[in-house]
């Protein structure tokens, strides 16, 4: 699988996102929304009719949200190209089989990231064997997908991308899995090869620190100060962790992410 199938491409896809899941009132979302209902700005094309003015509007949950590709592999290849609209007989199981491939989608973004570790060459046999199992997964039918233990296989991947992370970062680096680091001070931290594995990085300030190979799969960054930051060599970042703090012109990314439209020049 190619990383562009792992990039959301809502041009190919029936605004999932915008109807499957739950919305719940907070900073994120300004309204409540039921699992299942469309999103009251979605378009009859299956378009954002608020996109450029979503944080304006209260709407910053979507502007961070990923999907790592699951929402047109449900809805071109998965259904076919049938939509929930023209064939509603097709919501019930397109709704819950998306958040599943969701998850299939992450899983396969972070094998394919660990494969290019040349340091976790020990371990590469076993990591294609999982982006194979993980693909054998993904392509199942509707009714399938929904009756797959995710959870069972997710444990068994994250076991190896663990180590795929150990074996790039070696011996150096602070183990901060999992740390409470909200609110943080940690401008101009040296965090080279840190395990910030689900850390809790809201609102830290990061200005200028050093994240050169830090392991940062589920590190909450929502609203934390990158100004600076040099991420380069960082390991299983996301768009969506990129998208959820904020930047500017000099904060430095790895290869494949995007600067958002809302950083700071």
């Amino acid at each position: 699988m190619t990383g562009n199938a792992l990039r959301a491409d809502c041009a190919n896809c029936f605004g999932l996102c915008c109807v499957a899941l739950a919305f719940a009132a907070s900073a994120d979302f300004a309204v409540d929304k039921d699992a299942g209902t469309p999103c009251r700005n979605l378009l009859d094309d299956f378009r954002c009719g608020i996109h450029a003015r979503l944080r304006d509007e209260g709407f910053t949950g979507c502007t961070v949200f990923d999907c790592f590709g699951a929402g047109q592999r449900i809805s071109q290849e998965t259904f076919g190209g049938r939509d929930w609209r023209q064939a509603p007989e097709t919501r019930e199981a397109m709704f819950a089989a998306f958040p599943v491939m969701r998850q299939l989608h992450e899983l396969l973004f972070h094998l394919t990231q660990a494969l290019a570790l040349p340091a976790a060459r020990p371990v590469h046999d076993d990591l294609r064997a999982a982006l194979a199992e993980t693909e054998r997964m993904a392509g199942s039918g509707p009714d399938d997908l929904v009756r797959l233990d995710v959870a069972g296989h997710r444990e068994q991947v994250s076991a190896l991308l663990l180590r795929a992370s150990e074996l790039a970062r070696g011996k150096r680096g602070k183990n901060r899995r999992g740390a409470d680091l909200i609110g943080a001070k940690l401008r101009g931290a040296d965090l080279r090869a840190a395990n910030l594995r689900g850390a809790y990085l809201i609102g830290a300030d990061l200005r200028r620190a050093d994240l050169r190979q830090a392991d940062l799969i589920g590190a909450d960054f929502r609203g934390a100060n990158l100004a600076g930051a040099d991420l380069t060599g960082s390991l299983f970042l996301t768009q969506a962790q990129v998208n959820a703090a904020q930047g500017d012109g000099t904060t430095r990314l790895p290869e494949g992410l995007d600067r958002p439209s809302h950083w700071r020049p």
